[in-house]
């Protein structure tokens, strides 16, 4: 037997593997090599915040930006998660637990807050109580309500899945707005609706089917365009759908955006 008939047949394999392989693949591997140097990043910044005994003392703008990385890295590092879970979701990988939306919807907020402005970090560092945290937010402009019947409710669902559908759908709303977002929880025959609303530029009726797609941005010759990189919604959109539910809009250009989501409180059912 020659050394040749040892050699594969390098473009016949390539191509029995599907074409989504590779990029799937790359993706994947790229999100999980850079959760290290982040983590890296992360502990070092902390650890010259935390153990100024060691390091030097810091100067009050040396701990500003300093904690400007910290919060940057936390973001980074969610957005890496939430990347890990749309993938999760379309693989259908989902993990329910009992637990109460209603209860962790100002936690959910507050994240949101936190991860996309310094401003509201800093603030809302100086509270402990919830109650003095929405009072807060409340003169910001961001409400937060619960309709009667739907606090002791009690989901059946993917915790994990329902902050990250949650926590997207408040910082676009947050991006958007131009004073106020507005956000209501209720329970309605065993189904949670959360509707997320901001008095930004608004959708026109004819965008309304393309905002879910991923890297999609509404551009138009009015200043009233919503532009992002067209993942956020995309995501929670996705896996929204692989939790047995659905979110709408109801929006027009120039009056804001609502946008509601709608999922089965029992996982089991879907």
């Amino acid at each position: 037997m020659t050394k040749d008939a040892f050699k594969p047949d390098i473009e016949d394999a390539v191509c029995t593997i599907p074409d989504d392989f590779f990029k799937e693949i790359g993706i994947a591997f790229l999100i999980h090599e850079l959760k290290d140097p982040i983590a890296v990043i992360e502990t070092g910044v902390r650890s010259l915040l935390e153990k100024q005994s060691k390091f030097g003392q810091l100067s009050t703008r040396q701990e500003r930006t300093l904690k400007r990385a910290m919060r940057n890295c936390a973001k980074a590092r969610g957005m890496l998660h939430s990347l890990l879970e749309v993938g999760r979701s379309e693989s259908k990988q989902l993990l329910a637990c009992q637990f109460k939306p209603a209860g962790i919807l100002a936690e959910i907020l507050v994240e949101a807050l936190e991860a996309m402005s310094g401003k509201y970090a800093e603030a809302l560092s100086g509270f402990n109580r919830t109650d003095d945290i929405l009072q807060f937010l409340a003169a910001e402009g961001f409400s937060l309500t619960t309709a009667t019947r739907a606090w002791e409710a009690l989901a059946f669902q993917d915790e994990l899945k329902f902050r990250q559908i949650a926590g997207n759908l408040i910082k676009n709303a947050i991006h958007h707005r131009k004073e106020k977002v507005r956000i209501h929880f209720d329970v309605d025959n065993n189904w949670l609706c959360l509707e997320i609303a901001d008095d930004g530029p608004g959708i026109a009726p004819e965008h309304h089917g393309v905002v879910f797609q991923r890297y999609t941005q509404i551009r138009d010759s009015q200043k009233v365009s919503r532009r992002g990189h067209g993942l956020g919604l995309a995501g929670a959109y996705v896996i929204a759908r692989h939790l047995g539910g659905d979110i709408k809009i109801n929006s027009a250009r120039g009056k804001g955006a609502a946008f509601s989501l709608y999922l089965p409180m029992n996982l089991d059912c879907v």
